[in-house]
């Protein structure tokens, strides 16, 4: 295993396919299993999607990138993990009524709107709240289940990085 994380190109790969299947879950839950999500659901894809693009450039430009460029997009890889992580945590707080979710997290403001538009506007419009877990196993959200996960996979990739780094 400790061959595996000290190559650069294999731990980039390692992250953009665990990121890959973390996102392709959220992806089944969805359009399979019908669990509607809410903004910040929609916001924890975005490092995701960043980490397997960013790889997968990475992968492909690796012989020019050498090494170091390698090993920098590893740390970068990470940072995006920690930043979801960070998001997921928010969306964690949300749920548990720690704070309040952002503006997007509640229904769209209906202020100056005809008594009739504001009747079809909320007949129309299925709110998925932020503070209302749509799904959990053990105690625990997707939200939750997601900050452990970028957690965990930004703590093993920052510890290969800085295996790798320290090789060159």
């Amino acid at each position: 295993m400790t061959r595996f994380w000290s190559d650069p190109a294999r731990t980039i790969l390692a992250l953009a396919l665990a990121a890959a299947a973390i996102l392709g879950t959220a992806l089944l839950s969805q359009y399979v299993g019908g669990l509607q999500p809410c903004v910040l659901c929609y916001y924890q894809r975005i490092p995701y999607a960043a980490v397997i693009g960013l790889g997968a450039y990475a992968l492909v430009l690796r012989g020019s990138l050498g090494r170091g460029g390698l090993v920098a997009t590893v740390i970068l890889l990470c940072l995006l993990l920690l930043a979801d992580a960070g998001i997921a945590f928010y969306h964690v707080g949300v749920e548990q009524h720690w704070w309040l979710g952002t503006a997007a997290c509640a229904t769209r403001p209906l202020a100056g709107l005809s008594v009739a538009d504001m009747r079809r506007a909320l007949l129309e419009t299925a709110v998925v709240r932020c503070d209302e877990p749509a799904w959990v196993l053990f105690g625990i959200s997707m939200a939750g289940y997601n900050v452990l996960a970028a957690s965990v996979l930004a703590v093993f990739g920052l510890g290969a990085g800085w295996r790798q780094h320290r090789a060159r």
